[in-house]
């Protein structure tokens, strides 16, 4: 015959599968790098998710309203001394290459980079430098931290930040700056479909035009065109 529960009893019953859930969901967004192996791959999704996604929407909310900010001033010539500063800031000279600089691209296509280079977030860049994006580092006076690996007898060094949001602001300021990524800037200020820029991001990483076909499937497989 099957156990009939007191009211007391069920309300206890709830209690405690309340507390077993709640600490499920502390340990995923809150676990610690050596606990990361025991986690499944959904778990380490949820994991970056949670980290990553919601100071991406902060950052590009931020450069959007820069953007449009900056795009009024042109159009009624208002605030020349500040555009100006920001002209010297991105190495740029017009007003159309300043606003190429400035307009940030969809965010899909910033948080498939961020899950690519850091591994989901497990990344030991990631966990000892906050360095989301593989950013390295050419300056022997800014923090940064080695890689294991070296380039025959040459050290790797990449950034490292003090936030996940400083690294991302950082990552979207260096495609807006290098000369790399010129023909991404001009084709962003266009169209934000995330499929068409992600071909111009060839130059990102060794991989060439498959860096671009991966970040596609990543997009398409995790649909973080969504979150566009």
């Amino acid at each position: 015959m099957p156990v009939k529960l007191t009211s007391v009893q069920l309300t206890i019953v709830g209690i405690l599968l309340s507390i077993v859930l709640i600490s499920g969901v502390i340990y995923i967004f809150s676990a610690k790098p050596d606990d990361l192996p025991k986690m499944t791959v959904q778990d380490k999704k949820n994991r970056f998710r949670a980290l990553i996604v919601p100071e991406i929407n902060d950052v590009y909310a931020e450069l959007m309203s820069q953007y449009q900010s900056v795009s009024e001033s042109i159009k009624s010539a208002r605030n020349l001394d500040e555009i100006e500063k920001l002209k010297m800031e991105y190495n740029v000279s017009s007003d159309k290459e300043l606003l190429m600089a400035l307009k940030p691209h969809p965010k899909s296509i910033a948080i498939a980079q961020a899950a690519m280079e850091s591994a989901w977030a497990t990344s030991r860049f990631f966990n000892e430098a906050y360095n989301i994006f593989g950013v390295w580092s050419f300056d022997a006076d800014e923090p940064r931290i080695p890689a294991l690996k070296k380039r025959g007898n040459k050290t790797v060094w990449l950034r490292k930040y003090p936030s996940v949001k400083a690294s991302i602001k950082d990552y979207y300021k260096t495609l807006g700056r290098s000369d790399a990524f010129k023909e991404f800037r001009q084709l962003r200020l266009q169209t934000d479909d995330p499929f068409a820029l992600v071909k111009k991001l060839n130059r990102y990483s060794e991989k060439g035009d498959e860096y671009g076909e991966e970040l596609t499937s990543i997009i398409k497989f995790n649909r973080f065109d969504e979150y566009d």
